[in-house]
């Protein structure tokens, strides 16, 4: 993401095999704090109005179900593929990935999203994924908006 782009506001980039959207937003509470809640599967549907359920425990190489505000019909089954305390959370499947960074500092934590989707037979189906620039903001807005409560 560019360093320019506003605080909280999400863009994608596409490319004939592959399309990526990508968010940053701060957030006044520390890392720990963020991630606390990132990794609280069964919670996620109280504080983020974007996930209907996320169903499973959020721990390297286990596997999770999500049903997302945005395909609520279909149910995701993703990989925990990276799994770095306070620092970085990646999910995915075989055609997905999405990674959340955290950076700490004495202001509280910037957060990055970043998914990509993509592959030799993305062509054939991009038109049928919605759009994932509002939801990411969404998301972000409700990340922020649980961690500064938990943290004050």
């Amino acid at each position: 993401m560019s360093t320019t782009a506003p605080d909280g506001v999400a863009s994608t980039t596409r490319t004939t095999f592959s399309r990526s959207t990508r968010i940053a937003r701060h957030i006044d509470a520390d890392a720990a704090t963020v991630w606390r809640l990132l990794t609280a599967a069964a919670e996620w549907p109280r504080w983020n109005s974007t996930v209907v359920s996320l169903d499973g425990q959020i721990a390297l190489g286990s596997k999770v179900k999500l049903v997302s505000t945005l395909v609520p019909s279909r149910t995701f089954s993703l990989k925990v593929k990276e799994f770095e305390p306070n620092a970085r959370l990646t999910f995915g499947d075989a055609m997905s990935t999405r990674t959340y960074s955290l950076s700490g500092d004495a202001d509280g934590t910037r957060v990055e999203v970043v998914e990509r989707i993509g592959g030799p037979f993305f062509p054939f189906f991009a038109r049928l994924i919605p759009p994932f620039d509002e939801n990411f903001e969404q998301f972000t807005a409700d990340l922020k908006k649980a961690a500064e409560a938990a943290a004050t």
